[in-house]
């Protein structure tokens, strides 16, 4: 895998990791109001789409054409414009611990890495895609790219929620 993606997907999980840690349970679990996610939702979100993700990369593996790269960084780091999440990425509605959706966070992350190592040529990925539902026809690499740039989107959220708990 590239190392700029692979440097950027670590990077951007240890800056999440870091908003993470100085919270209370409490704090993590708690709304700014009834129609916002908490940050232990949106931790669990992330942890949703990342699996998600590499369901829908091994689907496009298998079978899939190729398609243009997308400017999914504008796209996504543009947080005036609102996504709404697939019912299969919406978080629990019960609390979680804090090193609970670390251990997560985590693990879903070692699959992803794991998972990937398992691409023997990876210039495959930007041969075949899959449909995103957010963004639409997307190659498989932008899959991968996507991952830690919406990381990034809910780490600004993150940061907003802890301004008002």
């Amino acid at each position: 895998m590239d190392k700029i993606v692979t440097d950027n997907l670590y990077e951007t999980r240890n800056n999440l990791v870091m908003e993470l840690t100085s919270l209370s349970d409490a704090q993590f679990n708690g709304k700014p109001d009834m129609n916002t996610w908490s940050i232990a939702q949106v931790c669990h979100h992330l942890v949703l789409v990342e699996e998600a993700s590499i369901k829908a990369i091994a689907w496009g593996l298998k079978d899939s054409t190729k398609k243009e790269h997308k400017p999914i960084q504008i796209i996504l780091l543009d947080r005036t414009k609102k996504f709404k999440a697939p019912a299969i990425v919406e978080p629990n509605i019960e609390p979680f611990d804090v090193q609970q959706i670390i251990d997560l966070l985590s693990d879903s992350r070692k699959r992803l890495i794991t998972f990937l190592d398992t691409i023997e040529d990876k210039s495959i990925l930007a041969e075949k895609s899959m449909k995103h539902p957010a963004l639409g026809e997307l190659p498989l690499d932008q899959w991968i790219e996507q991952i830690y740039l919406h990381e990034q989107r809910h780490i600004e959220q993150i940061k907003e929620i802890k301004m008002t708990i």
